[in-house]
């Protein structure tokens, strides 16, 4: 029996279920949206909503220019809370990813402070309304052609 055993292992051993989740964490927040099986989606939800309330945690440290601050213990304790969020991200999260553009042209796109700096504060006021989750979607779409498994779309919300 399976009692109190979260989380799905789709046939895979530990390192490569972490990594296989590493990736399209990566990609989901790269590209704020990827298309998955529905088992892969469940469970990718989880991580990313992890990661991103990580980010959203700092609150209103996120908003604050630390160069205006004024008294010193106030400022090192805004950047040590910025770092230790960063570095819990980043234990997870790979650092770079190459985005190709629609123009063939390629970029390193740094997903950690893509993170910090556009998706955080953009849930920021979310997160404070209903006490966190809730910043990832589920869609299921048709079924994959080769081996009928069923497909979702994984997104974020606007």
């Amino acid at each position: 029996m399976r009692h109190q055993k979260a989380g799905r292992k789709f046939g895979r051993n530990t390192s490569h279920r972490r990594a296989m989740f590493r990736n399209m964490a990566g990609n989901l927040v790269l590209h704020e949206q990827i298309k998955t099986t529905d088992a892969k989606a469940m469970e990718l939800r989880r991580i990313a909503e992890r990661l991103l309330t990580k980010a959203i945690r700092l609150g209103d440290d996120l908003t604050v220019d630390v160069a205006k601050v004024k008294d010193e213990a106030e400022r090192a304790r805004i950047l040590s809370r910025r770092l230790h969020a960063r570095r819990q991200v980043a234990r997870f999260l790979p650092k770079q990813l190459v985005k190709t553009n629609p123009d063939g042209t390629v970029e390193e796109v740094d997903l950690i402070h893509k993170l910090f700096t556009e998706l955080a504060p953009r849930y920021l006021e979310r997160a404070k309304a209903d006490k966190g989750g809730g910043y990832t979607r589920v869609i299921k779409v048709n079924r994959r052609r080769g081996d009928n498994a069923p497909m979702s779309l994984i997104e974020f919300l606007d």
